[in-house]
C-alpha cells in the first residue's frame, strides 16, 4: 500500500558551526536526529509552517532566510509514507538560550558540525546539508 504525498518542511538553523538537531519522538526516522519540521497545515503557508514547528519542537522563535531545497521521503516503517519536504534557511532568534524539546521532538540540541557524523541522522540528511552548503565537501 502507498500512502498519498504530504507537504512537510524542515528548518536548518546554523550558529557558530553547530546545526539545530532533533530527535525524532516517533513516527518515520523515529529515534533518529533530524532538523526540526513537519507536515504543514490546512491554510499555512510553507514558511509559517516552517516558524510553527521550530517553536513547537525547540521552542526557539525564527526568521525565515530562504529556501534551501526539497527531500522526498517514501516508505512503510512505521506505515505508509511519502513526504515531501521543503527546507528552508532558518536565523534562531535567540540561540544562545538552550532549545527546549516539545510536540514530535524527543530531543533538541546544538549539534557541531564536526560531530554530526557520530549521530544516527534520518537518511539523506548529511547529503541534503553537504549538496546544498550547509556542510562542507
Amino acid at each position: 500500500m502507498s500512502a498519498r504525498p504530504e507537504v512537510a518542511v524542515g528548518a536548518v538553523a546554523v550558529h557558530a558551526e553547530r546545526l539545530l538537531c532533533i530527535r525524532r519522538g516517533h513516527g518515520p526516522g523515529a529515534g533518529r536526529w533530524s532538523v526540526p519540521g513537519g507536515r504543514v497545515e490546512p491554510g499555512e503557508t510553507l514558511r509559517e509552517a516552517v516558524v510553527r514547528e521550530l517553536a513547537e519542537e525547540t521552542g526557539y522563535e525564527g526568521v525565515v532566510d530562504g529556501f534551501l531545497g526539497h527531500v522526498e521521503r517514501i516508505g512503510d516503517d512505521p506505515a505508509p509514507y511519502h513526504f515531501v519536504i521543503m527546507d528552508f534557511a532558518v536565523t534562531v532568534l535567540d540561540p544562545e538560550r538552550m532549545p527546549r524539546a516539545g510536540d514530535d521532538a524527543a530531543e533538541a540540541a546544538w549539534v557541531p558540525f564536526a560531530d554530526l557524523g557520530d549521530l544516527p541522522l534520518v537518511a539523506g540528511l548529511h547529503d541534503f546539508l553537504t549538496d546544498h552548503g550547509v556542510l562542507a565537501h
